[in-house]
């Protein structure tokens, strides 16, 4: 069973997967749209796949 945490870390490894360098872009382009759009649960789910990325760079 995927655990919501586990999916968090499955996110965050495909966004670096698909976007290399620029993944943290891309999250920080995806957090203000949702922003705009006033989702903010949209908002804290990327903000958690941005702190999974964080740890993932952490030697």
């Amino acid at each position: 069973m995927l655990t919501e945490e586990r999916h968090l870390w499955a996110c965050a490894l495909a966004v670096e997967k698909q976007h290399g360098a620029d993944a943290p872009r891309f999250v920080t382009t995806r957090i203000g749209a949702l922003a705009l759009a006033g989702d903010d649960a949209g908002v804290e789910r990327w903000k958690a796949i941005a702190a999974k990325m964080a740890a993932l760079a952490r030697p």
